[in-house]
């Protein structure tokens, strides 16, 4: 029986399609603390006839990705901001391919989540407070052409939108975050979090 993965063992690497001065692959070292918004849907059209009343024909209609959120920890890295700035300068198409890789028990990947043509579309800073002492998260939206999930080294399932990119696998090693068996988590030097005992969020703050 395969046991169910959790949802604190990932990791998220974002890299630029093309080489861009002032900004590294993978960006900001695949530090990512959160990330959601990983969904396909499909808009079926609804075909209706005169002869027939008592049910609907649908077919098959586009097929559309949903929205990522990224969070991470916010540092002096300002990659994120710099490649929000670069792609809204006109005539720019600054794009750049994904990797979301879910960890089983062994921190090795289990499921991998591929994306492909993807484009800034939100930063949003943190929200600032002097009274309770947080780490301050900064959160990236992103929009991708294209997307599909497969085991490591299989063909993936996708749904495909029209528009290709180059993907190749990266990995980079994030900071982590994690919470020990009591459910305590440390923080370490530079604001990032460190692993508990037994598990850690992998791309971390």
């Amino acid at each position: 029986m395969t046991e169910p993965l959790t949802s604190f063992r990932f990791e998220v690497v974002l890299d630029l399609d093309q080489p861009t001065e002032g900004l590294a692959s993978p960006l900001c070292d695949a530090a990512f603390a959160e990330c959601s918004g990983l969904e396909i849907t499909m808009e079926p059209k609804v075909v209706e006839s005169a002869s027939v009343s008592d049910r609907q024909q649908r077919l098959i209609g586009p097929t559309k990705y949903g929205q990522l959120t990224l969070k991470r920890g916010m540092t002096r890295n300002l990659q994120l901001w710099q490649w929000m700035a670069a792609g809204t300068r006109p005539g720019s198409v600054l794009t750049a391919h994904g990797l979301v890789s879910m960890w089983d028990a062994d921190g090795t990947p289990a499921v991998q989540f591929v994306l492909q043509g993807c484009l800034p579309v939100r930063m949003r800073a943190p929200s600032l407070t002097a009274k309770d002492g947080l780490v301050a998260i900064e959160e990236l939206g992103l929009v991708c052409a294209k997307m599909t999930v497969a085991l490591p080294g299989a063909a993936g399932l996708g749904f495909d939108a029209g528009i290709g990119a180059r993907f190749s696998a990266s990995a980079s090693a994030g900071v982590s975050f994690g919470a020990s068996v009591g459910g305590s988590f440390s923080a370490s030097a530079g604001g990032s979090f460190s692993a508990g005992a037994n598990f850690s969020l992998g791309g971390g703050l």
